[in-house]
């Protein structure tokens, strides 16, 4: 079982902050800032180091859309961080490669 695959097939119904042909958005259940948006594509990819240059446009999309959330949720100006986990050292908990968008305040830890 994997949560991103059913909630991308729509087998498990969530608020969506943002959506479109290939990739969905929606808030992090257990958020580690006041901003905690996860950004995922609509086709699997288990990590980044499954990640090819066919998957370049994808990744690119990615980045504009965190920054259309980051400017809809308005923490644009003050800054925010985009974060990309990798396996279990990495602190990747899902295998299902997904962005973190995470805003509201200032960073303390170089993971969160």
């Amino acid at each position: 079982m994997n949560i991103f695959k059913d909630i991308v097939c729509g087998k498990k119904k969530i608020h969506l902050e943002y959506e479109d042909e290939f990739i969905i958005a929606f808030n992090d259940i257990n958020p580690k800032s006041p901003v905690h948006i996860l950004i995922v594509p609509k086709f699997f990819i288990p990590t980044l180091n499954d990640v090819t240059h066919q998957h370049e446009n994808i990744l690119g999309k990615m980045i504009i859309v965190a920054s259309k959330i980051a400017k809809k949720k308005h923490i644009n100006h003050d800054g925010y961080r985009l974060v990309i986990n990798c396996n279990d050292n990495g602190r990747q908990e899902i295998l299902y490669l997904h962005m973190h968008l995470l805003g509201g305040r200032k960073g303390t830890n170089i993971f969160f």
